[in-house]
């Protein structure tokens, strides 16, 4: 693979490696300059809402905020899910739980150390 030498074009794709970041010029898989499924920056407030919107009037309950990655938002939806005895999903860094469940998630966030309040109406 021959690199680019100009200093106003950077290399963004390489057929034998594919995706380059553009940061440290390494493939996407073995960056070292980003770390994948890093928990997204915030004010340390956990938030739940309550959404219907576009759900085809069921109630949904957003939970945003938390610091945590991937992995352990799935298990900790998981685990309210159950608590909850109801459906749910982890996806994009918000648990989704189905119902009208604020009241026992915020009890159980406080539980488990989280400073968790409604935001809404």
């Amino acid at each position: 693979m021959k690199k680019n030498t100009s200093s106003n074009s950077t290399l963004v794709y390489s057929s034998e490696l594919g995706r380059i970041c553009p940061s440290c010029n390494k493939p996407v898989k073995s960056c070292v300059c980003s770390k994948k499924g890093a928990p997204p920056a915030g004010d340390g407030v956990v938030r739940i809402r309550r959404e219907s919107k576009g759900r085809g009037g069921k109630t949904v309950m957003v939970i945003t905020g938390l610091p945590l990655d991937a992995a352990a938002l799935t298990l900790l939806a998981g685990e309210l899910k159950r608590r909850c005895g109801c459906g749910g999903t982890a996806k994009d860094g918000v648990i989704e739980i189905q119902g009208d469940h604020g009241d026992l998630l915020l009890e159980e966030l406080a539980k488990r150390g989280y400073k968790a309040k409604r935001a809404g109406g």
